[in-house]
């Protein structure tokens, strides 16, 4: 059972987990070149205004949503945000929502995608995705890479951060999800 993602973000910050995923600039060492990926803009043809979505949202989407505002408003380069987006959404299972922020440092990108659902949760910078297809599979590769080195014993800590123990066993569950995910939500978002 995947913990709450409170929890995972303790674990990564008594870890000091430095991840590619965790530096919205794509740099892996925590540094950046503030002209080399800053303000990559997305497809916004390909997402939907949460404001333009009929209200109340329903109980599930709603919820979502929550639990991906808080993840992306807990780092501490993110001052606001600015605007929402729904980019995909199996309802209980997965859930890509697109967010403009206002980054608390120039070298932070404004748009940040952020996956949740029955999923550990995870952003994903434009730069690695322009639109919800992208952002999803990018979020499945980045996944994938961490169930293989749990799998086989190796560090999880350059890898994306995942809100669980790195065992063979937590690496089984997270593969079912993302196989589902590969195989029948993919398959139906536009590219």
């Amino acid at each position: 059972m995947y913990l709450t993602f409170y929890h995972a973000l303790e674990t990564i910050i008594s870890r000091g987990i430095k991840t590619p995923e965790i530096f919205p600039d794509g740099a892996r060492d925590g540094t950046s070149d503030m002209n080399d990926s800053t303000n990559i803009e997305p497809d916004i043809s390909s997402v939907t205004l949460i404001s333009d979505l009929a209200t109340p949202l329903p109980s599930g989407l709603n919820n979502a949503l929550n639990e991906a505002r808080s993840f992306i408003s807990f780092y501490d380069w993110v001052s606001s945000i600015r605007t929402e987006f729904l980019g995909a959404e199996v309802d209980g299972i997965l859930y890509a929502f697109l967010f403009e922020i206002v980054p608390a440092r120039s070298d932070v990108d404004q748009w940040i995608w952020v996956i949740v659902g029955d999923i550990p949760p995870a952003y994903i910078t434009c730069e690695d995705a322009q639109n919800p297809y992208e952002a999803v599979d990018a979020y499945v590769g980045a996944m994938e890479e961490w169930v293989n080195a749990a799998q086989n014993g190796k560090s999880v800590a350059n890898l994306i951060p995942v809100n669980v123990p790195a065992s063979p066993a937590n690496a089984v569950m997270l593969n079912r999800r993302l196989k589902f995910i590969d195989e029948r939500i993919l398959p139906t978002l536009t590219r």
